[in-house]
């Protein structure tokens, strides 16, 4: 165990690498628990906040005790498939994402790229 916080130590990390991750897509009927236990197998969770509302269903943001368990998490569960829906999982970045919905779609714009609009 001292052996892997010594190794951490000396790691460096990407910036926008941070311990809340923001999921998208997930099933609307998603319970805490399902929750809990996907993202609970990366390491310990301090909070998952669910979207409530009709512009937020599919949506999640999951705090992470630790920095490491989240980058672990994102890069496993990117793309893993939940009843048919597949994850995106993104490091949240309060600073550098604008989202907006429009017509009953949601959009993300990446102050990095002002001209770029994606859609989801």
């Amino acid at each position: 165990m001292a052996m892997q916080a010594a190794k951490r130590a000396n790691i460096r990390l990407p910036p926008e690498v941070n311990r809340v991750l923001y999921i998208r897509n997930l099933p609307y009927k998603i319970t805490a628990e399902e929750m809990y236990d996907i993202f609970g197998k990366y390491g310990p969770i301090r909070q998952i906040r669910t979207g409530n509302t009709p512009e937020t269903r599919g949506t999640a943001y999951v705090v992470y005790e630790d920095i490491f368990d989240a980058k672990n998490a994102c890069d496993h569960l990117s793309g893993f498939n939940v009843c048919n829906r597949y994850l995106v999982v993104l490091y949240y970045n309060a600073n550098r994402v604008s989202i907006f919905f429009c017509m009953g779609l949601q959009y993300i714009i990446y102050r990095d790229a002002p001209i770029h609009l994606f859609q989801f």
